[in-house]
Formats: structure tokens, C-alpha cells, sequence
């Protein structure tokens, strides 16, 4: 899709369609438009308000070149920010297309006003039109060709559109990842992913079995014992600054069925999210090495099936991390903690500056904070208040929880160093402090997406199904560390 930046009047606009944003109960933004803004009047005093995500499309008078107008509410106008321009985006577009309109342009008179960049409206609008349709056999032919910001081109404008570009793009590749049946994303397919990010700053390595075995990781290799897909412990190293990198960690479980602590039937299928943590490293590096930010960044993508086969690791057993330490696994459910735990024991070898980890770690996740928040746990407050700050900007909000010493007991074993879970009570806390014990003293974040990485209902600029949660969030604090 085309997006191009053009100083002429609405009026002017050779467009299917003319989007006018405006805020709520304000009918008279546009009186310098004639005949529409008569048009504009009568819809303000039957049809339409400016509320929030409110649209209305209307045909247009002759002689402005638009064919048609459309209204999109942005709410009160104290209260319009950057995140509800993201909201309108979405839901315009959305809208336009469904109604079969191709080429759009956006006017930008009231976000300057409000001192709003209409990036954000774009942004909200690449999001939101995002569709995964690889399996359906008869194509929906419905697409935007183009939209046109109306507004003066500046070098600022021009770079704004130049990284939401690619970091809306590094969405949708995440999204891809997420959505795709674990039939056809198994461990595998995921290192080839990978593989297909590889250029001349970005280095892929994929560690097999035999070399995992090598290097002591009982634990991640425990959760791949049930399953006849080779498990891939895949390495991503982005080179693009001085000092020791950032260790990004996503949790990459092509398909979770719990293992011999089966889960329930009823929605399993949607148990093909749970690598959306290392679809969303992927797409972190797929938006860095095109952006070449100055950075170096190392991702680990521990990736597995976590079946329940006659050779699976049963409750009882017994392993040992790649750091030595022994856990007990009380359920085969609570498995991505152990795939993490040798992830993070083999991040260390890095010298790492901070280690971030994004899972799907917990169903507690979603009791604590609903699909609203990402729950945030850590040990470096300098990390995670740079990552709340940028949870701000891109309304990934995350939501810090605690990791009180007296967890260490909950998770005490009889008979090895640690197990792995401490039962119901304080599970997303519990999850975290048993992360915890192996990143000891090197900065840590813990980012649980459990509750928000999958979308039940179609919201203004996610639609159902995978979010990609996690990218621009994580994206926003790269480009802004020093």
C-alpha cells in the first residue's frame, strides 16, 4: 500500500474518500469547506456525534474532486491522543475497506491542532488492516491501493512514516508467525524463519539436539521429549553498535499441549500462540537490521513442541539447567520456565547488558489483568521504567508485579534445587521468581504476554487472533536507549 504526502486541500483530493477527523460535538471544524460543511451539519444533528471510533460516510457535493467524505470520531477533545488516533486509524480503514474503497486521503488540520502527528492515524491504520487469509481458498479481492496525507513534507514526517512503516511491518511478520497452524510452524519452520533474516549485519545460528545435550540444557530438552519434531535452539545476533548487547528472549513452544499434564480439549487449538514471545523477537529483528539502529542485540528462540509421547518427561522427574541447578518438575504444563531457564543460563555467555524475556508464561496472567496488560516482573528498575515509559507511547501497557523473597519458598523442592511451580496460589509471580533464580544478578525483565499476545474479538487496530504484542513495545525502548 502507497503513502504518500501531498500540500493541497481536501478539497482538492483526487480520492474514492477524504477522512475528517474530528472531536467530539465539534461540528464546525471544517466551515471553510462550503457546501460540505452544510452536509457536515445535518450529519452532526442526526447521525453523528465525533464520539470515539465513530465513523459515518457520506456522498460529496459537487464540485470538490472526493466522492465521498467520511466522519471519524476521536472523542472529547481534551482527552484525544495519540492512542486514539491509533483507535480512529484502525477503525476508518478498516471500514473504508470493507466498503470496497481503494484510494483514501487523510486530512491533518485538527491533529495539528491538537499537536498529534497523523502517524499515529496511519500507524492504527496498518495495524488494523492487517488479515491472515494463507488457508482460505476463495481471496477477498477488497484492499486500500493508497492513502494520502494531506500536510506539508518535512524531514521529521518523512522519518516518522519511514520507522512506523517498519515497525508496523515487523508486526504483521510476528502475526504471520503466531497465526500460522503448528502444522506448518513447528520448531523447524521457526528456525527457518529465522534463517530468512540473515544479511550482513544479522547473523542466524540454529543449535541441534546433540549440541543442546553438549551444552547441559536438561531442562529445555525435558520438554521436547515427548514430541517427534527435533527441537531448534535458535541464536539471532543483530551487530549494529559498540558494548555488550541486549539479550532478547522469547519463549517458543510451536504447540503446548501440556504434555503429560494434559490440558483441556476445549480451546487447544489456539495453543499454537505459544511462541508468539519468539515470533516477537523475530519481528524485533526484522524491524532493526532494516532500520539499522545502533544497538547489538542477541535473540534466543528455545524452540519446541511440548507433547505428551511415550518418551515425554513425566511429573517427578528430575533435570538439570545448563547452569547445573536441578528442577523438579511437579507439572509438565508449567514448561516454559524451563525452556527459559537454560535460555537465560546460556544468555549469560554474552556478557550481556540486560536480558528481556517475552512469554506466554501464564494462564494467571489473564485472572490478574484480563487482555488489558502485560505483566512486568524484574530486578533492574532503571530497565523497567524505561519499558514503562514506552509502554505509555505504544499503549502496550505493562503492569508491574511483585517479586517478593518470600516466593523463593513456594517453589522450594524436597529433593532438588527448585520445582517448577508452586501450585495455584501466586502462579504469575511464582513463575517469575523461578526465572528469577537463574538470572540471579545480571539486569532482568520478565514480559508475560500470556494475556495478551491473542486477541478474542476484533478490536480497532488488532483483529482477532494474534497481536504481535511485544514488538513495538520492546522496538520503542531500543531505539531510545543510549
Amino acid at each position: 500500500m502507497k503513502i504518500l504526502i501531498k500540500d493541497i486541500s481536501e478539497l482538492d483530493c483526487a480520492c474514492d474518500v477524504i477522512i475528517l477527523p474530528f472531536t467530539e460535538g465539534d461540528s464546525g471544524l471544517y466551515n471553510r469547506f462550503g457546501d460540505v460543511q452544510g452536509l457536515i451539519k445535518k450529519a452532526f444533528s442526526k447521525e453523528f456525534r465525533g464520539k470515539q471510533n465513530e465513523v459515518l460516510l457520506i456522498p460529496s457535493p459537487k464540485p470538490i474532486r472526493p466522492e465521498r467524505v467520511l466522519l471519524v470520531g476521536l472523542g472529547k477533545k481534551n482527552k484525544v491522543s495519540a492512542e486514539k488516533l491509533r483507535q480512529a486509524g484502525g477503525r476508518a480503514l478498516v471500514y473504508l475497506r470493507d466498503m470496497g474503497m481503494k484510494k483514501i486521503g487523510l486530512s491533518t488540520s485538527v491533529m495539528h491542532s491538537l499537536k498529534l502527528s497523523p502517524v499515529n492515524f496511519i500507524e492504527g491504520a496498518l495495524l488494523g488492516l492487517y488479515t491472515f487469509k494463507n488457508y482460505i481458498t476463495k481471496k477477498d479481492s477488497k484492499s486500500i491501493e493508497g492513502i494520502t496525507i494531506l500536510s506539508k513534507s518535512s524531514k521529521d514526517l518523512d522519518n516518522e512514516l519511514r520507522l512506523t512503516g517498519a515497525v508496523t511491518s515487523a508486526v504483521r511478520f510476528a502475526r504471520d508467525m503466531i497465526n500460522t497452524p503448528s502444522n506448518d510452524m513447528t520448531p523447524t519452520d521457526l528456525a527457518e524463519t529465522a534463517l530468512s533474516l540473515r544479511q550482513k549485519n544479522v547473523s542466524v545460528k540454529i543449535l541441534e539436539k546433540k549440541e543442546a545435550e553438549r551444552l547441559g540444557m536438561g531442562a529445555y530438552l525435558s520438554v521436547a521429549k515427548g514430541s517427534k519434531e527435533p527441537p531448534k535452539f535458535i541464536l539471532v545476533e543483530y551487530k549494529g553498535g559498540k558494548g555488550n548487547p541486549i539479550v532478547l528472549i522469547g519463549k517458543s513452544i510451536t504447540f503446548d499441549s501440556g504434555g503429560i499434564s494434559l490440558k483441556p480439549s476445549e480451546g487447544m487449538e489456539k495453543m499454537k500462540y505459544d511462541m508468539a514471545g519468539g515470533a516477537a523477537v523475530l519481528g524485533i529483528f526484522n524491524a532493526v537490521s532494516g532500520l539499522k539502529l545502533p544497538v547489538n542485540l542477541v535473540g534466543i528462540l528455545p524452540a519446541t513442541e511440548n507433547m505428551p509421547g511415550g518418551f515425554a518427561t513425566k511429573p517427578g522427574d528430575i533435570v538439570k539447567t545448563i547452569s547445573g541447578k536441578t528442577i523438579e518438575i511437579i507439572n509438565t504444563d508449567a514448561e516454559g520456565r524451563l525452556i527459559l531457564a537454560d535460555a537465560i543460563g546460556y544468555a549469560k555467555r554474552f556478557n550481556p547488558r540486560a536480558i528481556i524475556d517475552i512469554a506466554t508464561l501464564t494462564g494467571a496472567c489473564s485472572i490478574a489483568l484480563g487482555n488489558e496488560a502485560i505483566a512486568m516482573m524484574g530486578n533492574d528498575r532503571e530497565l523497567m521504567n524505561k519499558i514503562k515509559r514506552s509502554s505509555e507511547k505504544t499503549y502496550e501497557r505493562v503492569w508491574e508485579m511483585p517479586l517478593f523473597e518470600e516466593y523463593k519458598e513456594y517453589l522450594k523442592s524436597d529433593i532438588a534445587d527448585i520445582k517448577n511451580t508452586g501450585g495455584k496460589t501466586g502462579s504469575l509471580v511464582t513463575s517469575a521468581y523461578f526465572l528469577y533464580e537463574f538470572a540471579e544478578k545480571v539486569p532482568w525483565v520478565h514480559l508475560d504476554i500470556a494475556s495478551t499476545a491473542w486477541a478474542e474479538k476484533d478490536k480497532p487496530y488488532i483483529p482477532k487472533g494474534a497481536s504481535g504484542v511485544g514488538v513495538r513495545l520492546v522496538l520503542d525502548l531500543i531505539k531510545d536507549l543510549k
